[in-house]
């Protein structure tokens, strides 16, 4: 088994207050099928919007960590899949894409040999 992360872009989080418990019991019984099952590594936390970016060799300080909304990561999963193409397989269960431009970036842990 090997280790891929799960960005998550895209998330709404507005709505009322029923939509918001709606959306959050649709997260927590897909993150529980998912650690049921094994995959989970770390179930990960959803991020604020607010930020820094620090940037270059001048190490210049700006506001937010991203270009655009949309752009923003809203969340993290630390997974254990077989390959890449399991670790998308479960991806698309994933409730973000409930919105029309939730995403969920698959990405490789590197290991490092130290």
């Amino acid at each position: 088994m090997s280790e891929y992360i799960f960005l998550y872009r895209g998330a709404d989080r507005g709505g009322s207050p029923e939509v918001m418990q709606q959306r959050m019991q649709k997260w927590m019984a897909w993150m529980k099928e998912l650690g049921e099952k094994g995959y989970i590594k770390d179930q990960g936390q959803p991020l604020e919007r607010t930020g820094k970016l620090v940037k270059g060799k001048q190490k210049t300080v700006t506001d937010g960590p991203f270009a655009e909304a949309k752009d923003a990561v809203g969340g993290y999963t630390l997974i254990q899949a077989r390959d890449l193409d399991q670790a998308v397989e479960l991806s698309k269960g994933c409730p973000v894409f409930d919105t029309e431009d939730g995403t969920v970036e698959v990405r490789p842990v590197m290991k490092l040999s130290m």
